[in-house]
């Protein structure tokens, strides 16, 4: 027959559940909106044609410091020398303040690459034509040597407008004439790049001819072994921070997290003295250590070390081929001298690791200790490959 439940245990479960309601009310009520998957615009967070989520993501595979910026201008430093600002062709208009704030920015040494045919709202002395050109996919070739086109000799752009006037200060490195769709010029210690379109960072057009080239170059800090923090603007999308990161600056979070402590503590409480009794299970005597130590032993009189260097090997091998896209057959040479330069990697001799492993790994008689040095150096690699939780600074 079961027991029934005493007047002080019914109060403390009934406020309980008042405080879990409570907070899952709020927890809706006070939840930013969803991302905005439609937009027409070139959102990180949108993944139709014009979007720009495939690069956002990119550049976070690539290990490049990037970010989504959902604040204000006037939250800018105005000394940042290693920040790189994307506005991507921004719907809305900035305020007197937040322009100010922008050309602070730059003046102290903040590099900004801007797209589309807004940017007189943003930068004073920019000449963009007021007629919007044929909105068709157009090919352009550098009109100067640059490290911006590196290894792009042609970029796809669906111009959005072309440069008017150039000043003395502004240099056009595509399009020639009237119909110079890539712009950059000093401002104090900054520099600004403009785009006549999204296309080479949309999601249909990274992929065109040598778009992808070209975006990496603009984004990347060529005068410094350091990259850029990548902001990239939301806030012109109308990404605005939400009433509840407003809240997260308050000790409201920390009230509520109290408050759930307290209601996790009475449901603990009384699950304690009403829930069913187990019996703790019994210690198994089979214990991991000795598996780790007999599968140690059957490589050891089995004179097997080269199969443990190929296991490790092929295993990291597999990841960098998935992590950089490349061909299964390519070379130990070129898979190496990829990873450095792609993941970041420099002088770490990759390549040689790779072809040495793989010359052990076909030797008939190997010494333990080589194997376990080469073991260790491939599994050290293969670490940094494996997937990681998020990072808590991205909001999605």
């Amino acid at each position: 027959m079961p027991l029934g439940i005493a007047a002080s245990d019914r109060k403390l479960l009934l406020i309980g559940g008042s405080l879990l309601v409570l907070m899952l009310a709020a927890s809706v009520i006070l939840s930013p909106p969803g991302d905005q998957l439609n937009s027409p615009v070139p959102s990180t967070y949108s993944t139709e044609s014009a979007g720009a989520q495939a690069a956002y993501l990119l550049l976070s595979q690539l290990h490049y410091p990037v970010r989504r910026w959902e604040e204000s201008p006037t939250e800018l430093l105005p000394t940042s020398t290693g920040i790189l600002l994307i506005l991507a062709e921004p719907m809305q208009f900035p305020s007197a303040k937040e322009r100010k704030a922008l050309a602070d920015f730059v003046q102290g040494g903040g590099h900004v690459l801007f797209t589309g045919p807004s940017i007189g709202a943003f930068f004073s002395d920019v000449d963009v034509s007021p007629t919007p050109p044929d909105p068709g996919w157009k090919s352009f070739t550098p009109s100067i040597p640059s490290h911006i086109a590196r290894g792009a000799a042609h970029v796809t752009i669906q111009p959005q407008a072309y440069w008017g006037r150039l000043n003395e200060s502004q240099l056009v490195l595509y399009g020639e004439g009237d119909s110079a769709v890539i712009v950059t010029w000093n401002v104090g210690h900054g520099q600004v790049l403009w785009w006549a379109g999204s296309t080479p960072l949309s999601n249909a057009g990274i992929t065109r001819q040598q778009n992808l080239a070209f975006f990496l170059n603009s984004v990347a800090r060529w005068s410094s072994a350091h990259p850029y923090q990548i902001d990239w603007d939301e806030y012109f999308h109308g990404q605005r921070s939400s009433l509840w990161s407003y809240f997260g600056k308050t000790s409201l979070v920390w009230g509520i997290f109290q408050l759930g402590v307290l209601a996790a503590a009475v449901l603990f409480s009384f699950s304690r003295r009403s829930g069913p009794v187990y019996l703790p299970a019994g210690d198994t005597r089979l214990s991991p250590l000795e598996f780790v130590d007999t599968l140690g032993g059957l490589y050891e009189r089995a004179g097997a070390a080269s199969s443990a260097v190929s296991i490790s090997y092929l295993r990291l091998r597999s990841l960098l081929i998935r992590q950089l896209g490349l061909p299964s057959k390519t070379p130990d040479a070129e898979l190496g001298q990829a990873a450095e330069q792609r993941l970041g990697w420099k002088n770490q001799g990759i390549a040689d690791l790779l072809q040495r492993a793989e010359a052990c790994s076909r030797m008939d008689k190997l010494s333990p200790r080589e194997a376990l040095s080469l073991v260790q150096k491939l599994e050290q690699l293969t670490a940094r490959l494996s997937p990681r939780a998020p990072s808590g600074r991205e909001k999605n």
